[in-house]
């Protein structure tokens, strides 16, 4: 099982702590915006003498509260088609269980969020990544490219939309290339959506707007960046494809039921005023205007513009991203502060790649990302194993 690179330098950031260096955390997507108080008020209002198990495809209240959820999006589905999944993580390695056998393969575009990596190694398949570039901000590689990597153990094709780690936006058109390399080779495209609410230029295109691909396409969900709520741990896993909603309902047989308190939030969560996004968008569109702004002022860094999510790529002017990171928690910091990113090596499946980059997760307040890039902008200055 790999490490997770979003994770693994935890150790050092708490020793930096405990020197009494203040930790700007800039390496995992978690939002400082608020958990709606009605969200949370449900939970607190919730009234029974029992927290029994709810059925394993999750509460039907809640199911029939996604189906309009989903309608309000432009996808049509019906409550037989969403199980409640733990997270969206279990949303995914249900996918991988019931789609794909032990050996077979996935094609992923690189970089990819990490932890695909570690849901692919439990269900004992192989990732195949196929490389897109940070020059062109991203973007989904040629489909040839894709081709190119095909083979008879390839079952499934997954991405993120908007993607973790790079923020990209696919457009409709690249979904209608995804669309027809699926249907040409009869594989599966897992969407993985937990960042749909976020687009800041363009409109999202969800794989299930496709059409005539339904037993071809999944989305796996998620309740934990839509409305602030990570530990809530609740997804969902979405499909029209009867047969594989069978399947997938064995699994969450096995593991029982989803999280009762967090599906009562989930539920509530759905009867947000309709401008809940609105503004949580603008603020984390504010804040990606600022950080990609003060990146690209820096001496030798690039960072393209991320058209959704909350996380941005850059390139900076180093020898090694992880040695760089670990680093900059261990030996430096500026007037008491320093600076935790994610080193961009451990959201490649190819060796080598990503070593001069970091994923960078603009969740904190306007204030901070400011005062957080004073210090990154300093500890590239300082840094001794520049190359420029």
């Amino acid at each position: 099982m790999p490490a997770s690179p979003i994770r693994k330098l935890v150790p050092y950031a708490e020793a930096a702590k405990k020197r009494g260096t203040k930790v700007y955390h800039l390496n995992i997507g978690q939002p400082d915006i608020e958990t709606p108080k009605m969200v949370l008020d449900a939970v607190r209002n919730s009234n029974f003498k029992v927290l029994e198990y709810s059925h394993s495809a999750g509460n039907e209240s809640y199911r029939k509260k996604l189906v309009q959820y989903y309608a309000s999006v432009g996808i049509d589905v019906n409550s037989d088609q969403i199980i409640i999944t733990t997270g969206g993580s279990e949303a995914i390695q249900f996918g991988f269980l019931a789609c794909l056998d032990a050996g077979d393969e996935v094609i992923i575009p690189e970089p990819f969020y990490a932890n695909y990596n570690g849901f692919a190694v439990a269900a004992g398949i192989n990732v195949v990544p196929v490389t897109s570039s940070i020059e062109n901000g991203f973007a989904l590689p040629p489909i040839a490219d894709f081709e190119a990597k095909i083979g008879p153990k390839t079952k499934a094709i997954i991405i993120c939309n908007p993607n973790n780690p790079t923020g990209y936006l696919y457009s409709k058109e690249e979904m209608e290339q995804l669309k027809a390399l699926i249907l040409k080779y009869d594989l599966y495209l897992f969407s993985d959506e937990a960042y749909r609410e976020f687009c800041y230029e363009g409109k999202h295109t969800s794989a299930l707007h496709l059409t005539g691909v339904d037993n071809h396409v999944v989305i796996m969900d998620t309740i934990s960046k839509r409305y602030s709520a990570c530990g809530g741990r609740i997804g969902a896993f979405v499909c029209k494809n009867a047969a594989l909603i069978g399947s997938v309902m064995k699994f969450a047989q096995a593991r029982l039921s989803p999280p009762s308190f967090a599906q009562i939030a989930g539920e509530a969560a759905i009867d947000l005023p309709a401008d809940y996004f609105d503004i949580a968008k603008a603020e984390y569109k504010a804040r990606r205007d600022l950080l990609v702004k003060r990146l690209n002022a820096m001496d030798g860094v690039f960072c393209p513009n991320p058209g959704g999510a909350f996380y941005a790529i850059a390139k900076l002017p180093i020898d090694d991203a992880d040695t760089f990171c670990q680093w900059l928690l261990e030996s430096f910091s500026d007037n008491g502060s320093t600076v935790m990113l994610a080193p961009a090596s451990g959201f490649y499946g190819t060796p080598g790649l990503g070593k001069q980059e970091v994923r960078i997760a603009y969740v904190l307040n306007l204030n901070d990302i400011n005062s957080s890039m004073d210090c990154l902008e300093k500890a590239l200055k300082a840094y001794p194993n520049k190359t420029n």
